[in-house]
């Protein structure tokens, strides 16, 4: 059985920081895509970063860049998103999720986790 199980949300002041991570089991995804998506009250869930198996190559959205950072420990089945300089519109539920290619559509990810909540306090 597949399982993407997120930690390490929280609350936390505008400016600070947190780390996310997503422990996968069930099998190796040491090949596949591995990303964050986020998902806040009244909108639709939007990709916040991927980061892909082979060379590490990665990407964000516009409205995280230079903030936030993802990483992968492949020994570890793990994906981490650290988040810097944090503000209160990025309060949501993150998401992590897996695909075997690359895309920032929601609706290709084939494994997803349930879920974790970020709220960033003005």
């Amino acid at each position: 059985q597949v399982q993407l199980v997120e930690s390490g949300g929280g609350l936390v002041q505008a400016g600070g920081s947190l780390r996310l991570s997503c422990v996968a089991s069930g099998r190796t995804f040491s090949s596949d895509v591995m990303y964050w998506f986020r998902q806040a009250p009244g909108k639709e869930r939007e990709f916040v970063a991927g980061i892909t198996g082979i060379g590490g190559w990665q990407d964000y959205a516009d409205s995280v860049k230079g903030r936030f950072t993802i990483s992968r420990d492949n020994a570890k089945n793990t994906v981490y998103l650290q988040m810097n300089s944090l503000k209160p519109e990025d309060t949501a539920v993150y998401f992590c999720a897996a695909a075997s290619v690359w895309s920032i559509r929601s609706s290709r990810m084939v494994y997803w986790g349930k879920g974790i909540l970020v709220t960033i306090s003005s």
